[in-house]
Parts: C-alpha cells; structure tokens; sequence
C-alpha cells in the first residue's frame, strides 16, 4: 500500500504523496513528510554502500528485502525480453516449518475422509513465499538481476513416528542480464 502518515488534525491515515488529508483537508507538509524522507535516504544509502563494498552485514532484513523485490524469479532457463550476460552462480535456500498438533490431527482426518487441507496448504504457501523471498536476497548479494531455472523441492521430514515437519528447498542460476532488442 506504501507509506502513510497520520493527519495532524483529524488522525486520519494518509499516503505520504498526498497534498491534503482526504478526510478534513488539512495540508499535508513537508515537515509531515521528513521522517519518510530520512529514512528512504537511509535506505538508499544503505544500499549503495553494501552493492560498492559488498558487505550486507548492516544491512538490515526489511531494508535488504525492499532492495530485492525486483529481482526476477523463474523456473525458465531463459527471460522474455532479456538475455543472460553472465552466470553468477547456483544459489539455494532452505525453509522447515513445523505443523502444530491441531494441524496434524485435521490433516490426518483429511487423509483419511479426502478432500483439501487448508491448513496445510496455507504452510505450503507460506514456505514458498519465504523461500522465494530468501532466495531474492542471495541474488542481490551477488548483485544478480534474475534467479533462473529455479526448483522446488519439498519433503516432509519425520522423527519417531511423528510427522509434521515440511522443509522445502529452492534452488535456481543467479544471472546477470540485459535487455534484448526485438
């Protein structure tokens, strides 16, 4: 959704590109705005110094996953558009969820009767946004445009007779690209 500010006057949250608060109106100025400008020059500093120096160390998470998100992922060895410059390397990350008891047992259930188990799905998708997220991060410490012919592994892992642990692997080429001419 982006930044948001809150009005002054009626307490009413706003975007940080807004001239007035849509509710009372009141003029939203550039003092209102500094906190966002400081930090988004922090960030963009941040940044620069970890690409030029290649030390993320300082670089925190939510600052390292904003410089990531337009790195291209996908399971093609190829991009629409786009042709590889360079090879930077094969990069992977790893994610192992627990399932809760309660999970366990409706899956168990559904095993049983069929059907869906929302419950273990909702863990599959968590576990694919994070790996993916994960995996945009490694390329950006190589500075890497794109992660192609990415795969997917998952696995359920087991220990004395209890199930209940879902790890799933993503591995993929991260590569330089640039774009091609039709």
């Amino acid at each position: 959704m982006g930044q948001q500010l809150i009005c002054r006057k009626c307490g009413r949250l706003n975007r940080v590109s807004d001239n007035n608060c849509w509710k009372c109106k009141e003029p939203i100025t550039d003092e209102d705005r500094r906190p966002f400008t400081e930090e988004t020059e922090n960030r963009d500093a941040l940044i620069k110094e970890a690409k030029k120096t290649g030390d993320w160390s300082a670089v925190p998470d939510t600052i390292l996953e904003y410089a990531a998100k337009d790195i291209v992922l996908t399971t093609s060895c190829c991009l629409a558009s786009r042709t590889v410059s360079q090879e930077l390397g094969v990069i992977a990350t790893e994610v192992v969820y627990g399932m809760n008891i309660f999970s366990d047992l409706f899956a168990g259930i559904r095993d049983i009767v069929g059907g869906r188990s929302g419950a273990v799905q909702k863990v599959l998708k968590d576990a694919k946004k994070v790996v993916f997220d994960e995996l945009r991060k490694e390329a950006l410490i190589l500075n890497a445009d794109a992660v192609i012919a990415i795969h997917l592994s998952y696995q359920e892992l087991s220990g004395g007779g209890k199930n209940g642990m879902i790890m799933l692997v993503a591995s993929g080429t991260a590569v330089k690209t640039e774009m091609s001419g039709f």
